[in-house]
């Protein structure tokens, strides 16, 4: 099985490079975020019309997830995080394996919840899940959660850690609640299980970059995760970067991984 997440930052601009993705690397998963269009608009034909069955949950203009497979997606669900039905988290039952697409808010520019309501619903929302994926689900159970948790949690996920400590996403308590979450079902970082953690490794470059190649200003914000079953199965992993330079591109770039 080969799993893709993508930010790709609206899925009706952008389908020329879904379209492309899926022609260059054949993936039989592909978790979408940030697709910021409500399910009636989103491009189902000619996904369908290319072999893969969907899994939506979308807004206009905003957040919006998909999940789209080879494969019948069972058990289809939505889960609406914090009192919120912001479209982040949906998932699926595919060959055996759940997969869940999870896209955790940015947090806005201040990291300061009594100043900044969008920080708070990002760490609350990282607190949520955290809690919920184990009373809901077993570690032994074959489990992925793919996305853009837009937290670079490692000190090698930043262009540099000194300068970034104070910003949003690579905070202390960011890092800290997210580590909470990724123990809570001992999952594993399938980037980091190929990429030792002294690596640099990056899937997001900001638009404000000119010249975002030769800066090298990026952040680890896009994630493949899996319950301790599938660590065996982890056999391939690529992080396309090339994706970055295509015409009209998303700032962050696909994650792939092959299970074996």
């Amino acid at each position: 099985m080969r799993v893709v997440t993508w930010n790709i930052n609206s899925v009706r601009l952008r389908l020329p490079l879904l379209q492309h993705l899926i022609k260059l690397k054949k993936p039989d998963v592909i978790c979408l975020q940030e697709t910021k269009c409500p399910d009636e608009l989103f491009p189902r034909e000619p996904l369908e019309k290319i072999g893969y069955h969907l899994h939506i949950n979308g807004m206009k203009g905003y957040n919006g997830v998909a999940i789209l497979s080879r494969d019948p997606i069972k058990n289809a669900t939505v889960h609406n995080r914090v009192e919120k039905n912001d479209c982040r988290h949906i998932s699926g039952e595919i060959d055996g394996v759940s997969i869940h697409c999870l896209y955790i808010p940015a947090g806005g520019d201040i990291p300061d919840r009594a100043a900044n309501e969008k920080f708070g619903h990002k760490l609350d929302l990282i607190d949520e899940v955290a809690a919920w994926f184990p009373k809901e689900h077993k570690k032994t159970k074959p489990m992925m959660v793919c996305g853009d948790f837009n937290v670079a949690p490692l000190e090698h996920d930043v262009w540099s850690h000194k300068q970034l400590l104070d910003v949003v996403s690579h905070t202390p308590i960011e890092v800290e609640k997210l580590a909470r979450f990724q123990k809570s079902m001992d999952w594993v970082d399938a980037s980091r299980a190929f990429i030792d953690a002294d690596e640099k490794c990056y899937t997001w470059w900001s638009y404000r970059n000119s010249d975002w190649k030769k800066s090298n200003r990026g952040r680890r914000l896009d994630h493949i995760w899996v319950t301790p079953p599938l660590k065996s199965a982890l056999h391939k992993h690529d992080i396309l970067i090339d994706a970055r330079d295509w015409t009209q591109p998303s700032d962050h770039v696909p994650v792939i991984i092959d299970l074996k």
